[in-house]
């Protein structure tokens, strides 16, 4: 027997009805389909306690997360140097600061 064989390749069909595998279900239509920003910048789900100023801040982080993956993207791809993009993400950072600041966080 060949390690092919011993695998299985190419497909093996079941040799018997309790060797089938089930087949997959269909999707199901009432599922949303994400929309176009949806897809481009994926939001997760808040786990921490609720409050406006934390579910903002949130937000606001994963904004700050998307745009320097965007920055690192172009620096990357050559298309900006490596002090720019320091100055880009520095930016970034400083207005994320602010909000924080200004929501209130973590002031006790």
């Amino acid at each position: 027997m060949g390690l092919f064989d011993w695998f299985g390749w190419p497909l093996r069909h079941p040799a018997t009805p309790e060797d089938h595998v089930p087949e997959v279900p269909e999707p199901d239509p009432s599922r949303d389909v994400p929309t176009r920003d949806e897809l481009l910048t994926p939001r997760a789900r808040y786990q921490g306690e609720f409050t406006p100023e934390n579910l903002a801040f949130d937000a606001n982080l994963q904004e700050f997360a998307q745009r320097v993956a965007y920055v690192c993207g172009l620096e990357t791809a050559g298309k900006i140097n490596g002090d720019e993009a320091h100055r880009r993400i520095r930016v970034l950072y400083e207005e994320l600061a602010r909000t924080h600041q200004g929501l209130g966080i973590g002031d006790g």
